[in-house]
C-alpha cells in the first residue's frame, strides 16, 4: 500500500475538477485522468483525514466490475497506461493504483440508484409515505428487509457540499427524454441484479448502489466514474445480516454510524476521526475488495 493521499499533485496536467473523492485531470480532448484519493465524505461533507489505501481499493474494485460487465455495456476505461500520461516516476509512485486513464464522455445529470433492500433514505421515505421515489411498496416491511424486487430510485446530482435529492422516474424523463431514461433504468437494474448475485456468492449483500453514466459522441450509453465500490454502495456481510436492524457494513456506513454518536450538525468542517476508526475503516474497505475480487 502507498502512503495516504489526500489530494493529487500533478503540475504537468490541468486539473478540471475536484470532487469529494476524485481529482479529475485533462489529458487531451478525448481522455481524462481520474485519481481516486483517500478522502472520505460523509453526509456530503469531506472529512479532514484520509483513509489510507481507500482510493486504491476504490479504483481496483471499480475496474474489476467494469471489465466484468464490459460485454453488456461499454465503460470509460482505456488501455492507455499511466506511464504515458504521468512520466514522472515519483508522481506515479504517489498515485499507486489510484489513477486510471479514461475516455472523455458526457455525464448524465442523474445518479442512477438501485435498491435491493429497505435502508437509508429509502427506509425513511417508506416509513413516512409507504413509497420510495413514487414507487409504492408493500405494507409491513422492516428496516433492512429485502424488497420484493430491486427498484430504480434516481436522484439529482448536487454540487459539492450540497445534498442530492431523490426524484421519481418521470423527472428523469424530463431530464433525459423517455427513450434514454428507460434505457438507463433497464440497464442499471440488470447490472445490479447480476452483480448482486455474484457478490452474494462471495459473502456480500449489495443493499443498494449508485451508478454514473455518460454518453459518447454517437449517443451510446457508457458506465463512468465508479461502479459498485464501497463508496458508491452499501455492502453488508451476508453472515451477519439480520432484517429489522441496520446491519454492519464494509463501506463508509461504519464512519457514518460513528459520526451519528457525535454532537455535530453535519455541516463543514467535518470532525476529526479517532485513529481506531480510521484503521477499522481501511480494514473494511480492504476486506470488501478481497471478498469480491479474491485479490
Amino acid at each position: 500500500m502507498t502512503a495516504a493521499l489526500y489530494e493529487a499533485q500533478l503540475p504537468a496536467l490541468k486539473r478540471l475538477h475536484q470532487g469529494k473523492v476524485r481529482d479529475l485531470y485533462e489529458i487531451d480532448g478525448e481522455h481524462l485522468l481520474i485519481v481516486a484519493t483517500d478522502r472520505l465524505s460523509a453526509f456530503d461533507v469531506v472529512l479532514p483525514q484520509p483513509i489510507p489505501g481507500k482510493g486504491e481499493v476504490l479504483t481496483r474494485v471499480s475496474n474489476f466490475w467494469m471489465r466484468r460487465t464490459a460485454q453488456q455495456i461499454p465503460n470509460h476505461l482505456t488501455e492507455i497506461p499511466l506511464e504515458a500520461v504521468v512520466p514522472d516516476a515519483e508522481e506515479r509512485a504517489l498515485l499507486g493504483d489510484r489513477a486510471v486513464v479514461v475516455r472523455r464522455l458526457q455525464p448524465l445529470p442523474v445518479e442512477a440508484i438501485v435498491r435491493g433492500y429497505l435502508i437509508g433514505s429509502g427506509w425513511r421515505d417508506y416509513r413516512a409515505t409507504g413509497q420510495i421515489c413514487g414507487i409504492a411498496l408493500p405494507e409491513g416491511l422492516r428496516q433492512a428487509d429485502p424488497l420484493p424486487q430491486p427498484i430504480y430510485t434516481p436522484s439529482t446530482k448536487a454540487a459539492l457540499g450540497a445534498h442530492d435529492e431523490n426524484i421519481d422516474f418521470e423527472s428523469t424523463v424530463d431530464l433525459l427524454g423517455r427513450s434514454l431514461a428507460e434505457q438507463v433504468r433497464d440497464t442499471v437494474l440488470r447490472l445490479y441484479t447480476q452483480c448482486a448475485a455474484y457478490a452474494r456468492e462471495r459473502g456480500i449483500l449489495i443493499a443498494d448502489t449508485k451508478f454514473e453514466l455518460g454518453l459518447d459522441g454517437e449517443g451510446r450509453l457508457h458506465l463512468i466514474d465508479e461502479m459498485l465500490t464501497p463508496d458508491s454502495s452499501r455492502f453488508w456481510p451476508a453472515d451477519q445480516y439480520r432484517p429489522g436492524i441496520n446491519p454492519p457494513s464494509f463501506d463508509k456506513q461504519f464512519v457514518r454510524d460513528y459520526l451519528e454518536t457525535l454532537d455535530w450538525d453535519k455541516q463543514p468542517p467535518g470532525p476529526e476521526l479517532p485513529p481506531e476508526i480510521i484503521r477499522k475503516t481501511a480494514e473494511k474497505y480492504r476486506e470488501a475488495e478481497l471478498r469480491l475480487t479474491r485479490r
